[in-house]
C-alpha cells in the first residue's frame, strides 16, 4: 500500500497563500502566487541607497507573471517548465532597437517592478534557529517578528500570507557565472544535428535556463555571452530579449566575450567589444588565456571598461602565477572592480606560489568566482596532465581574497549533465572541505552578490525582499537535500518546487510504518 504525501499547498501540510486577515485556508491547491509583477522601464539612474521600507512603486504596465516549479523527489528541480510561456511574451529577437546599457555600478533594484502588496512568511525557521514571521512589502522586508506576532491587529488590504512552517527562511542566492547562449545545448544520440544558433534560440534557451535557476533560488544571474567570429553580436541580442521578457521574475546582467583583442585579427573584437557595451551588455568579459597576447588582452579589456565605467569579468584558468600577478598589478584599484574565474590551476601550484599568488589577488581587490560544479568549456579541457580542479577556496579565503562560486555550464558541451543549482555549488565546497556550510552558501549568496553588485540581502527589516525557504531545518541539512523551495524575488512569490517522497512495500505483503516526507 502506497502511502504518500505532497507538500503542494492546499493538502495541510504545505505552503499556503491566503488573505492576511483570514484565518481559514483558502482551499487554492494550484500552488500558484496570484500576483502580477509590474513592468517598469528596465534601465534607471544609479540608486545604490535602498529605499524606504514599504515604500510602494508608482504607476506602470503589468506583465503576466507566476511560475510555478514542478516536482522531483530525487535530482532536485527544475523552474523550466514556465519558460515558453515567458520566452512568449518577449519581442522577437532583432524585432526592436537595442535598450540603453544598464548601469554598470551597484543599483537597487528591488524598485523596479516590486509588489506593492503585502505578504506575510509565517512561521519560518533561520538559519540562526529562530522561529519568526516575515512581512514583506514594496518589494523590502517591512518586519521581522517572533511567530504569530505579526499576526495581530489590523492588516494591510490585499495582503497573503505564505506558511513556512517546516521551512528555513534564507537569503536567496545569486548565480555568478552562467552561460545562457549556449545553456541546453548537449547533443543526445538521437538529435538530428547540432543545436541552432538562430537568435530565437537562443532566446528561448536562455528563458528557459533562467527560469530553470530561478526555480533553484537564483533570484538574480550574470551570464557570460560571445560575440565575434560568425555570431557578431546577434546572441547579446538575443540574451538581452529574453531579459527583457523576464523583468520581474529575475534580474539577469550580461557579460559580452571576445575571443582576441590583439594585433590586426583582435581589432574587429575590439570595436565589436565597445559595441556590445553600447547595445547594452554591463560587464566587460573574456578569455586572456586563448589570445595570442594574454597580457594585451587584459591591458584592452580594461581600457574599454575603464572607458565606460564597466566591471570586469574574466575566464583563466590561473595556472601562470606569473600572468595573475601581471592582471592583478594592472587591474588592481579599478572601479567598479574585478573579478575572474574558475582559476582551477590555481589548485595545481605548489603552496607558496599559490599564497604569494592570492595575496597579490587580494591586494588589488580581485575577485576569484569558483565553479565547483565543473569549468564551462571556454578553457582548455582538462587532460590526465592537467586534471580539473577547483579553486583552492580555503587558501584564497585566508589570503583575505573575496571567494564567490557560479554554476558555469548548464547541459552544454562542457558540462551535459550540468544543472545549474546554486545550493549544489555550496553542497560541493562544503562537501570537499573547502568551507563550512556557513561559508559555502556565502559564497553563492552574499559573495555572489557582492561581486555582481547587488544590495545586501539579510532577513532583517530594510533589505530587500530577495529570499528562498527550503524545506528542512538547518542549513547542512538544506544544502544536503534541498528539493522543496519557494522563491521570493521583489516581495512576490515567483517560483515554486515541490518534492514528494514515498514509501511502500512494492510487494504488497506488508505495510511500513515509516514517516511520509522527510524534513530535509
Amino acid at each position: 500500500m502506497a502511502d504518500s504525501h505532497s507538500e503542494e499547498p492546499g493538502n495541510g501540510d504545505g505552503p499556503l497563500d491566503e488573505p492576511a486577515a483570514n484565518d481559514g485556508r483558502s482551499g487554492d491547491t494550484s500552488g500558484r502566487e496570484s500576483g502580477r509583477p509590474e513592468d517598469r522601464p528596465e534601465d534607471r539612474p544609479e540608486g545604490g541607497a535602498a529605499a524606504a521600507p514599504g515604500a510602494e512603486s508608482g504607476a506602470e504596465s503589468e506583465a503576466e507573471a507566476g511560475t510555478e516549479s514542478g516536482a522531483s523527489g530525487t535530482s532536485g528541480a527544475s523552474g523550466g517548465d514556465a519558460s515558453h510561456g515567458t520566452s512568449a511574451r518577449g519581442p522577437a529577437a532583432g524585432s526592436e532597437p537595442a535598450a540603453p546599457r544598464e548601469p554598470a555600478t551597484p543599483r537597487d533594484a528591488t524598485a523596479d517592478g516590486a509588489s506593492p502588496r503585502s505578504l506575510m512568511l509565517c512561521g519560518a525557521r533561520l538559519a540562526d534557529g529562530r522561529t519568526v514571521d516575515v512581512r514583506l512589502g514594496g518589494g523590502r522586508i517591512e518586519a521581522v517578528g517572533t511567530a504569530g506576532s505579526l499576526a495581530q491587529g489590523p492588516q494591510p488590504a490585499g495582503g497573503s500570507r505564505v506558511d513556512l512552517a517546516g521551512y528555513l527562511l534564507l537569503p536567496a542566492p545569486a548565480e555568478a557565472h552562467a552561460h545562457y547562449d549556449t545553456a541546453l545545448t548537449a547533443v543526445s544520440p538521437s538529435s538530428d544535428g547540432p543545436p541552432r544558433s538562430a537568435p530565437e534560440d537562443v532566446q528561448r534557451r536562455t528563458t528557459e535556463a533562467a527560469l530553470l535557476q530561478l526555480g533553484l533560488g537564483a533570484t538574480a544571474t550574470r551570464t557570460h555571452v560571445h560575440i565575434g567570429d560568425v555570431a557578431g553580436l546577434r546572441s547579446l541580442e538575443a540574451v538581452l530579449q529574453a531579459r527583457r521578457a523576464l523583468r520581474g521574475l529575475v534580474e539577469l546582467s550580461t557579460v559580452a566575450v571576445p575571443r582576441l583583442l590583439t594585433g590586426v585579427a583582435g581589432a574587429d573584437g575590439l570595436s565589436m567589444l565597445r559595441d556590445a557595451v553600447k547595445m547594452g551588455a554591463s560587464v566587460i568579459g573574456g578569455c586572456p588565456d586563448l589570445d595570442p597576447d594574454p597580457a594585451g588582452y587584459v591591458d584592452a579589456v580594461l581600457e574599454v571598461a575603464a572607458e565606460h565605467g564597466c566591471p570586469v569579468d574574466l575566464h583563466t584558468d590561473g595556472g601562470d602565477p606569473a600572468r595573475l600577478s601581471r592582471l592583478a598589478a594592472a587591474a588592481g584599484g579599478l572601479r567598479p572592480g574585478v573579478a575572474i574565474g574558475p582559476c582551477g590551476g590555481l589548485a595545481r601550484l605548489p603552496h607558496k606560489p599559490a599564497v604569494r599568488t592570492a595575496e597579490r589577488l587580494a591586494a588589488a581587490g580581485v575577485t576569484v568566482v569558483c565553479l565547483p560544479q565543473g569549468d564551462c568549456g571556454v578553457l582548455e579541457r582538462p587532460s590526465q596532465t592537467s586534471p580539473s580542479r577547483v579553486a583552492p577556496v580555503r587558501l584564497l579565503r585566508a589570503a583575505g581574497v573575496t571567494v564567490a562560486a557560479g554554476s558555469g555550464a548548464l547541459r552544454d558541451a562542457a558540462n551535459t549533465v550540468g544543472r545549474g543549482d546554486p545550493l549544489e555549488a555550496a553542497y560541493l565546497l562544503a562537501s570537499h572541505g573547502e568551507a563550512d556550510a556557513e561559508a559555502a552558501y556565502d559564497a553563492v549568496c552574499a559573495r555572489a552578490r557582492t561581486t555582481m553588485g547587488l544590495p545586501e540581502v539579510r532577513v532583517e527589516a530594510g533589505f530587500p525582499a530577495e529570499l528562498v525557504a527550503v524545506r528542512g531545518s538547518e542549513l547542512a541539512g538544506a544544502l544536503s537535500l534541498a528539493y522543496s523551495r519557494i522563491v521570493v524575488h521583489r516581495g512576490r512569490v515567483v517560483a515554486r518546487t515541490s518534492a514528494v517522497r514515498e514509501f511502500c512495500d512494492f510487494t504488497g505483503t506488508s505495510e511500513f510504518d515509516l514517516p511520509r516526507q522527510s524534513q530535509g
